[in-house]
């Protein structure tokens, strides 16, 4: 509704809308159905382009990312992280009359230091080749384990909580309310995300550093690390149980 209303306060104004896929930079907070259909029909209507940032859900949430999980195809994607395999890279991509605006088919120039640069490019085309059915299975699967663990130690601790995932991606929110926006993540108990994190770190698990990251999964979480990750909840969750807001 606001992005309608923002067309409708600026008739032939707005060039674009960008957006995530799949929010990740508050949480996991995947799009409701409809939604990204909505802002696209709105984008189409309004003669904007509609932009999607897939540079986390890119090749992760699925082989051909969150559109490839909705199937909205938006005019222009960018990408990164999983498809430089460890090294910088990033990309961008989508409709051809609207790439053909790029030089040297168009006027617009786009270029930088590392643009195209061989070793990134070639881990990154590795990275890809062997993302094939079974590494995707294999990290959802784990993903699904991990989320299961993490929601039975916190609430055999009496710790409210909320999981979200996008797919493989995934988060976990101290509130006992779903999160549909920025407000709701500000909403939670972030303090207890501080002491659990800090458990888990003590018993060597190393989680992203903030209520409002995403968690990764990866092909190199195999049965080992599942399990080092399962021995050091118990501490972690009682941690979260006892904090305090300072």
């Amino acid at each position: 509704d606001a992005v309608r209303a923002a067309f409708q306060a600026h008739p032939g104004e707005i060039a674009c809308v960008i957006t995530e896929a799949s929010p990740g930079n508050m949480g996991v907070v995947p799009p409701l159905p409809g939604f990204n259909q909505g802002l696209k029909d709105a984008c189409a209507e309004n003669g904007a382009l509609y932009i999607s940032d897939e540079v986390m859900t890119g090749f992760r949430t699925s082989r051909a990312g969150w559109f490839g999980v909705d199937g909205v195809v938006p005019d222009l994607l960018t990408f990164g992280k999983v498809m430089g395999g460890g090294f910088p890279a990033a990309a961008f991509g989508g409709r051809a009359d609207v790439m053909a605006h790029l030089a040297p088919a168009g006027p617009v120039y786009q270029a930088g230091t590392l643009s195209g640069n061989p070793v990134a490019t070639a881990a990154g085309l590795a990275q890809l080749r062997l993302l094939d059915d079974a590494a995707y299975a294999k990290v959802d699967a784990a993903s699904q384990q991990i989320q299961a663990m993490v929601s039975e130690a916190l609430t055999k601790e009496g710790v409210a909580h909320t999981l979200q995932n996008a797919s493989n991606m995934f988060s976990v929110f101290f509130t006992d309310r779903p999160v549909r926006n920025y407000e709701d993540a500000k909403g939670q108990e972030s303090f207890r995300f501080t002491a659990f994190f800090h458990a888990m770190l003590a018993n060597g698990v190393y989680l992203p550093p903030s209520s409002f990251e995403s968690w990764f999964v990866s092909t190199a979480h195999d049965e080992r690390a599942l399990q080092k990750i399962a021995d050091a909840l118990p501490a972690a969750a009682r941690a979260a149980a006892e904090a305090t807001e300072r």
